[in-house]
């Protein structure tokens, strides 16, 4: 048998700069290294360009966690979105409560007092009226707080403790705020107190909370973040129902709640007495009357 013939002989390659030792792979059409070489430059000419396309920030890892509340962009900052909600929600029950008109009736409970009932008359007109039992005299007496076109009132009602008839006296102007030394403060619940929840240049902080028993809707927990100590509400927390009914509050003055449902209002609310002239009813207490001693007569000798 003849041998088998040898290959023909072929050229030493020069080996690439820095690769010293190793043969460069074929480029061939048909070599596994130039299908691997290519693939691997369109892979990496399609992450650059999705890398630099539009500057969007990659998508978020689905397994990664972030602070309860805090929301991140598509600019990369981030938000606290909990609170932020909470706030707008809260604005937009109050805008809707702006427009309710309605009597209602709810319980004030007062730490240290007996259950009282407060009546909420708000006309479609803009007057409104609330009736706050104990509200001056250090609760021994009943007032109605009204508001209309001639200002601002202040109405002795007449209970059990003082039987006397009911009179008014005008204690401001339209739209402007009581004394406080006649200001029972449960009627801002209802009225001025609601337009600091709609601003939102106003120095709150909001969140939902859990609800008050009882009440409906959604409760919210609000706080002043002014470093005043004049806050312009009392804070705490407020429930309001979908249509804008206020629910519940508990409050500094202490814890109301609606009694049963809303009936329609008047056309318009007028005083339960005539306007007098003299003094309005404070909210304290009046000085207890000391206690007049009598003389000793001087011992006979």
């Amino acid at each position: 048998m003849r041998p088998a013939a040898a290959p023909p002989a072929t050229a030493p390659t020069a080996d690439p700069p820095g690769r010293s030792g190793r043969h460069a792979p074929s480029a061939g059409p048909s070599g596994a290294g130039g299908r691997l070489v290519a693939g691997m430059v369109v892979i990496s000419g399609l992450m650059l360009l999705g890398g630099c396309g539009s500057g969007d920030a990659p998508p978020a890892d689905p397994g990664a966690t972030s602070p309860a509340g805090v929301a991140v962009t598509a600019t990369g900052t981030s938000s606290v979105s909990g609170d932020t909600d909470a706030r707008t929600q809260l604005a937009a029950l109050a805008a809707a409560a702006e427009d309710r008109h309605l009597r209602a009736f709810y319980t004030l409970s007062r730490s240290g007092q007996p259950d009282r009932t407060v009546t909420l008359t708000s006309a479609p007109d803009g007057t409104w009226r609330v009736d706050v039992p104990g509200g001056a005299l250090g609760g021994t007496a009943d007032v109605a707080i009204a508001s209309t076109r001639d200002g601002v009132f202040q109405c002795a009602l007449p209970s059990s403790t003082r039987p006397d008839p009911t009179t008014c006296v005008r204690v401001a102007a339209p739209d402007k705020p009581l004394p406080a030394s006649v200001d029972p403060r449960v009627q801002h619940v209802f009225t001025d107190w609601r337009e600091v929840f709609t601003d939102r240049q106003a120095s709150l902080a909001v969140s939902t909370t859990r609800a008050l028993p009882h009440s409906r809707g959604t409760c919210f927990s609000v706080d002043s973040t002014a470093a005043s100590l004049s806050a312009p509400l009392d804070i705490g927390i407020y429930c309001f129902d979908t249509d804008g009914t206020l629910t519940a509050a508990r409050v500094a003055f202490g814890t109301l709640l609606l009694n049963g449902q809303p009936t329609d209002a008047p056309r318009t609310v007028t005083l339960p007495g005539p306007v007098v002239a003299g003094a309005a009813l404070r909210t304290a207490a009046p000085p207890t009357p000391s206690v007049a001693t009598t003389p000793t007569s001087a011992p006979t000798s």
